[in-house]
């Protein structure tokens, strides 16, 4: 089906993205979502990961959401994401630095006597996917 489909991501703070796509991928709670125009209309939890999508132009752009909801209309996708970064906006060393503080914290390398280890692992898995990102070959 030819057209493109208007994709919003909007977190509490901003809007990261609100711009026409060609296909829109999405992380799922069931797994990954693939939208194009005149889908039939759900609502459903995303995990945090990487939402991807095609612009107008054809070229692939990358956003990291952290978990939310999407609402899948036929001639839009909105995304409310608890936080959401395009991978332009995703600065590499702050990333890294969040990883290794995560790390240390999982291995017991932290001078704190109470670490939650949940939230720490939350934080490595944020920093992974937000790595990943950056470290893709498109935009």
């Amino acid at each position: 089906m030819a057209g493109t489909i208007k994709l919003e991501v909007l977190t509490p703070e901003k809007t990261v993205v609100d711009e026409d796509a060609q296909i829109v991928m999405a992380p799922g709670i069931f797994g990954e979502v693939g939208i194009l125009i005149g889908h039939t209309p759900f609502l459903t939890t995303l995990k945090l990961g990487t939402l991807h999508y095609n612009d107008v132009s054809g070229t692939e752009r990358f956003v990291y959401v952290n978990g939310g909801f999407i609402e899948v209309l036929p001639d839009r996708v909105i995304v409310l994401a608890e936080s959401a970064e395009r991978k332009c906006d995703i600065d590499k060393e702050r990333a890294q630095a969040a990883l290794e503080r995560s790390r240390k914290r999982l291995a017991g390398d932290s001078d704190q006597e109470n670490i939650d280890f949940e939230r720490a692992r939350a934080a490595l898995e944020r920093a992974l996917y937000r790595l990943k990102i950056v470290e893709t070959k498109t935009r």
